[in-house]
């Protein structure tokens, strides 16, 4: 707020001189003039009197002869002076509403806002850099987890479809390149609640600027990147960037599951779901020959992974010199009848529209369909507002780089656990994927499952550290025992504890706690909330363990002791 106090005096010099020229003027004529009294004396106005006299007047408020009548030459010259004095009010009303209205003062205004905003933040924060198609996903995430997002984008619209957007927190956003350090720092780079940077910008280049200055700036805020490309994903790596998120990547790596074991891919798919998206389905992409529209970097990965699963693709391109395509690739884009062919599509089991322009997506799978009605198909949706169409296409599978990203980006904040869980699972056969599957829908139905960590300490579960620090053995099923009813069962599923550097994929429910274990639950929603319940309140614990309803605050235990004693 100083800057901007500072800045709007230094615009406004010249007119305030102007408006206290014109005052003053206007007051040493009223000084100077001599007057008289209703007596016919000699009288002259002092400064106090001739300021009040402008003071009222300039300002076109009111007139009047005070203390006593004025003489002609007086009149004459109030004449002068209110003419003078309005010209110089218009003046310098004029300047202030063009200042207030000028591009730079609002940047100057806004960033002071924006500052204020951070630095009165109380609560642990992501600076989210980038707000387009990606990065509003993740931003919408972060609020609706109840985890505050700060953003920066260079795009002044965006910014302003952030103040509209009607997030369920208020959420600070500035108009500038988040690669510029000082606007790193503005944001809260070194601010003590500073969770950590999120980098969705637009380009490689950005992101990448972002990384090397947040890791000098603040080498201890974790940072999560997304690399369009290998190399600069490779280049991030280099100076120790926690996690690189390539969406293109990801989503090869999740279809190649998908063809391995449906089952694992549906665990993945359920655990790291995105409130308010629709929840996935069973999915089994057929073996057999696949065509690939497209050999951009989504073409390239998802080749490349379906050849490690021992999957045949043929590749249609446009430009295959330019892209570096495989011998054997058809050219044309995809969405004409005699390419398809060409390529084999009568005998192919499925299809992947992988351009980067979603109508010739559409069409290219809309064109193999009159083909051959029986392809699984697969296709790259690239820009948001066009998901009512997609949806309307009845694809077998969507590519949503903005998903993809979100539902890494959550799962790292959220759930870290989860990235640890999901490659334990890995080595895990399609049977136990299955048994899995069954045991989540038993416990959710047809809801999307919640995943939360409890961590076992003084501050996340204060009863259970008491109560295991005073001897008293704590299982698991103790944990999951729901706190209004002993007899029921909270409705959630451990899926992996973390104890001194060990991981415990599906413990048991016998199995004993220690402090400082880590477990990651996945179940309905608000069976957290009564598992912290327990981890917290000495009560529930004492009733889920003993049975024990044991009255809480010393009026109830008051009460409870005088009903003992008259029993007795």
């Amino acid at each position: 707020m100083p800057e901007v106090i500072f800045l709007l005096l230094r615009r406004m010099r010249a007119p305030l001189v102007t408006l206290i020229s014109a005052y003053a003027v206007a007051m040493l004529g009223l000084v100077l003039i001599p007057g008289e009294t209703a007596d016919g004396e000699p009288w002259r106005m002092d400064f106090f009197h001739a300021f009040y006299v402008v003071t009222y007047t300039a300002p076109t408020i009111g007139f009047g002869e005070i203390p006593h009548p004025f003489t002609g030459a007086q009149r004459l010259w109030m004449m002068f002076a209110i003419y003078g004095l309005v010209f110089a009010w218009l003046y310098a009303i004029g300047m202030l509403l063009s200042i207030l209205q000028d591009p730079a003062f609002r940047r100057v205004v806004d960033l002071s806002r924006f500052r204020r905003s951070v630095r009165r933040l109380s609560e642990p924060f992501y600076i989210v850099c980038g707000y387009g198609e990606n990065g509003s996903l993740v931003v919408r995430a972060l609020a609706d987890e109840g985890i505050r997002p700060v953003v920066v984008d260079s795009d002044a619209e965006r910014i302003e479809a952030l103040k509209v957007e009607g997030l369920t927190m208020e959420v600070p956003g500035l108009n500038a390149d988040a690669d510029d350090p000082q606007v790193l720092i503005d944001a809260g780079l070194n601010h003590p609640d500073c969770a950590g940077v999120i980098a969705v910008s637009r380009t490689d280049e950005a992101n990448l600027s972002i990384a090397v200055a947040s890791k000098l700036l603040a080498p201890q805020v974790p940072l999560i990147c997304r690399a369009r490309h290998r190399d600069t994903e490779a280049n991030m790596a280099s100076f120790g960037t926690e996690h690189i998120i390539n969406p293109f990547d990801t989503f090869a790596e999740r279809f190649a599951m998908a063809v391995r074991s449906p089952g694992m891919y549906l665990i993945y798919a359920w655990l790291t779901g995105i409130e308010h998206q629709p929840v996935a389905r069973p999915l089994v992409p057929p073996r057999g020959k696949w065509i690939l529209c497209g050999y951009g970097r989504f073409g390239k990965a998802m080749r490349e992974r379906l050849a490690e699963e021992g999957v045949d693709t043929v590749v249609v391109e446009a430009e295959p010199e330019g892209t570096g395509a495989p011998e054997g690739t058809v050219v044309g884009r995809g969405t004409e009848a005699e390419t398809l062919q060409e390529a084999g599509i009568e005998d192919a089991v499925g299809i992947l529209a992988g351009t980067d322009s979603d109508p010739n997506n559409l069409s290219i799978i809309l064109t193999a369909r009159e083909l051959n009605p029986n392809l699984f198909t697969v296709a790259r949706q690239s820009l948001g507002r066009n998901q009512a169409i997609f949806e309307a296409a009845d694809l077998d599978l969507v590519l949503d780089a903005g998903t993809v990203l979100t539902r890494e980006v959550l799962g790292l904040i959220t759930t870290p656990l989860m990235e640890r869980f999901l490659q334990l699972t890995l080595s895990q056969d399609d049977a136990w994927a299955n048994v899995l599957v069954s045991r989540i829908t038993a416990l959710v139905g047809d809801e999307l499952p919640h995943t939360w960590s409890l961590p076992l300490g003084v501050k996340s579960a204060p009863a259970i550290i008491d109560y295991l620090q005073a001897g008293h053995p704590f299982q698991l099923g103790d944990l999951l025992t729901d706190p209004r009813d002993r007899n029921e069962w909270v409705p959630a599923l451990p899926l992996l504890v973390h104890r001194e550097g060990a991981y415990h994929l599906l413990p048991a429910m016998d199995m004993a706690l220690q402090p400082a274990d880590r477990i990651l639950f996945c179940g309905r929603s608000g069976a957290a909330h009564h598992m912290a319940w327990t981890a917290c309140d000495h009560g529930a614990l004492s009733y889920v363990t003993t049975g024990d309803d044991r009255p809480e605050g010393w009026l109830w235990e008051w009460l409870a002791r005088r009903g003992r004693g008259a029993q007795a």
